[in-house]
């Protein structure tokens, strides 16, 4: 079967396919990625996909491996990604140096409606436990899921509306394992149950709840220990020497992070109707998490002195004291169907649509700080085309409309309400040995602060153009262009006002324009029985690139960070090898290599904050029947490419271990394992995170795991 692999083409699997979570066999990705089968993604004119190069698959025994609490930490194996681990119960995906705004977290193609891309504070609110199978996806074409997707998109797939009848009237599917690092305890499960031929019920659980995360080394940086050992020689010269001695103590001190610790659970329910004319399904859900916010060593937050009238009762119920913790909640409902169409034009009519009632409260100590609510509704629906003769495609419409709100005496931006719709047109050819393909996304965003009396209009066309071709049976060389165009977020145009969770005082720009980029990208792919490469670069022109930036100021005895609007150039790379170096016994032993790189600045030479630096990491595993053994070396270089106020970061080394066992004979049902990761237990920051200076990586971290599924 033909082989494709464009970005462009690419998209439209996540466009028009319920089966798209079912196309391979759950087997996980690294077995793919290790022998050299084919990867094969069932779409109603795709009969199978070369995706190595644009997407990047995780499921099974690999997923389970990598899973943490937040989808952030989940991915950082993968090529070009990182995390903004801004907490253990906070950590959102970094594609190729972009996140919040430029990076979709889908969940079988619509957004997640939470507020997870208006800061890292917030969490994103689907449990990786529940997910059993995820998509990373890079290159231009991805905006067919909407402009905020310019970095990429991570989709997200689990059960919970049923695609398929279970062959033995009952499926079951269940994740559990322990962790030291961070004292974590959690454990998932999934049934479908068929009521009828053609009727499944679902539901599913997770629970997870984790102390305070321990870190190698020491907990802050040595440029934050230099101002705490700074500020404890002022207090002893003051005489103050209790005080000296705690800043002293603060900036030795190792092992656990503060206010890290979290406790998470979800609860969900679905139907579907699945017969030969299609399927219709409903899913209900529900996710709660409480989560630990750490502070800035040092960090006092002093109020307003306007509030001098108040009385000092009414000051402190109104603000409180300690440890800022967040309580989050969401109810959300979905909605999955599909027509089959027959042999004309159109093959399927698809649509997705989803609506969530979402709330957080930012707790300072026991008292209410500021509650963040936001309903939204997202849907899609999609046609795709049968094969005319080398030619497919599919076409559709999208809408969503968000209403935000921030109450509380640190709302740091007014109540506000975006819609957004937006058609879209994803068209393939293929001529021999050439594929062709294009991609169109018309989008009007309007964005309102009543409040304010300000709306904002932004019309937006982006398109996408690419092409490969094959060089053989086993190469493949490809090349894409694109246009993209963005508009600004309520955040960054109406925000004006502290943050207690960011610790920063946040201010926007309510006359910023449009954000657009021309972006290109080459890659190179070679697939035989025993080696296997992929390699893409990449390199996007921006015109009023919008960005947050520390300004050296402070406000409300806060640091200042603003958006700006200024061009930018980002350009990096991804690296993806692996070879069968010889059979040992019953076993394979494969070598893989992953890197990646981004590099980015604004006109004039200013660097842009918080990209990650080069990383590579190396892996060798014996694979076999029942048992698997790996052992991988993390490297990730320094970063001394920063903004102004933006502190460096050391590079570091990571190795990690990990053996898995199947118990049960000619069958991977049941999955045991047991990993090791940072075994030397060294101190490691992610660049891209906020909190990199107070909130390092786990440190020795001993995993247990186990997965079954029947």
């Amino acid at each position: 079967m033909r082989l494709l692999s464009s970005a462009g083409f690419t998209l439209a699997v996540m466009l028009s396919t319920p089966a798209f979570a079912q196309g391979r066999a759950a087997t996980g990705s690294g077995d793919d990625l290790h022998t050299g089968d084919p990867i094969i993604v069932t779409a109603p004119y795709v009969r199978s996909l070369d995706i190595l190069g644009n997407i990047t698959v995780l499921d099974g025994d690999e997923l389970a491996r990598d899973i943490r609490g937040q989808i952030g930490d989940t991915l950082t194996r993968q090529a070009g990604l990182s995390a903004t681990s801004f907490a253990p119960g906070a950590s959102r995906p970094v594609l190729r140096g972009f996140s919040g705004e430029r990076v979709r977290i889908l969940t079988d193609g619509i957004g997640s409606i939470d507020v997870s891309n208006t800061s890292a504070d917030h969490a994103v609110t689907i449990d990786p436990l529940t997910v059993e199978r995820v998509e990373i996806l890079r290159g231009p074409a991805v905006l067919l899921f909407g402009s905020q997707a310019i970095g990429g998109a991570v989709n997200l797939f689990d059960r919970r509306i049923p695609r398929k009848v279970p062959s033995d009237h009952v499926h079951i599917d269940a994740l559990g394992g322990y962790a030291t690092a961070a004292n974590d305890r959690n454990g998932g499960a999934s049934v479908d149950v068929a009521l009828a031929p053609n009727i499944v019920a679902h539901v599913d659980g997770s629970w997870r709840k984790t102390g305070n995360l321990r870190t190698g080394g020491f907990v802050h940086s040595a440029d934050l220990r230099d101002d705490l050992l700074h500020a404890a020689e002022h207090e002893a010269e003051e005489g103050h020497d209790d005080e000296a001695a705690e800043l002293t103590a603060l900036a030795n001190s190792r092992g656990k992070i503060p206010n890290t610790a979290s406790e998470t659970w979800t609860a969900a329910g679905g139907l579907s109707l699945i017969n030969e004319g299609g399927q219709l399904g409903i899913s209900v859900s529900y996710y709660d998490s409480k989560y630990g916010v750490p502070s800035r060593p040092g960090f006092e937050h002093h109020h307003d002195d306007e509030d001098e009238g108040e009385d000092d009762h009414d000051h402190d119920h109104e603000h409180g004291e300690g440890p800022v913790t967040i309580g989050l909640k969401q109810w959300r409902a979905d909605l999955r169907g599909e027509v089959e169409m027959g042999d004309g034009f159109f093959e399927k009519l698809r649509i997705r649509a989803g609506f969530a009632d979402y709330q957080h409260t930012e707790f300072e100590g026991d008292e209410v700080g500021t509650v963040f609510t936001n309903k939204g509704i997202e849907g899609r629906l999609e046609l795709a085309q049968n094969d005319r003769g080398g030619w497919r495609g599919a076409s559709g419409i999208q809408y969503s409309h968000r209403d935000f709100n921030a109450i509380g005496a640190e709302a740091f931006v007014p109540r506000n309400l975006t819609d957004q719709f937006a058609l879209f047109t994803l068209q393939e050819w293929t001529l021999g040995s050439l594929g062709i393909e294009a991609a169109a996304r018309y989008e009007t965003t309007d964005v309102r602060a009543p409040s304010l009396g300000i709306t904002r209009n932004f019309d937006a066309f982006s398109g996408a153009l690419g092409a490969n071709y094959e060089l053989g049976e086993n190469a493949k060389i490809g090349l894409s262009v694109a246009r993209a165009v963005r508009a600004p977020s309520a955040e960054e145009l109406f925000s004006n006002g502290p943050h207690i969770a960011t610790q920063a005082f946040e201010v926007g720009d309510v006359d910023l324009k449009r954000e657009a980029s021309w972006g290109a990208e080459a890659s190179f792919k070679l697939r035989t029985d025993a080696f296997n490469l992929s390699i893409a670069g990449y390199y996007n022109w921006f015109d009023n690139f919008i960005y947050s930036e520390a300004t050296g100021e402070e406000e409300d005895d806060l640091p200042v960070f603003q958006y700006f609007q200024r061009d930018a150039r980002v350009w990096g790379f991804e690296a993806e090898a692996s070879a069968r170096l010889a059979q040992i016994g019953g076993f394979n032993i494969v070598a893989d290599l992953v890197a990646d790189m981004t590099r980015a600045k604004v006109k004039g030479g200013d660097h842009i904050p918080r990209i990650p630096p080069l990383r590579v990491l190396g892996g060798l595993e014996a694979q076999g029947a029942r048992i698997d053994a790996r052992a991988e070396v993390e490297w990730t270089d320094g970063q001394n490419r920063v903004a102004a106020f933006e502190t460096p970061t050391k590079g570091f080394t990571l190795v990690n271990a990990s053996i898995s066992w199947r118990p049960l004979p000619d069958t991977k049902n049941l999955t045991l394992s047991l990993a090791a990761n940072n075994i030397f237990d060294v101190e490691a920051r992610r660049h891209a995170s906020f909190t990199k200076d107070y909130v390092p990586l786990a440190g020795r971290d001993f995993r247990i795991t186990a997965r079954a599924s029947f």
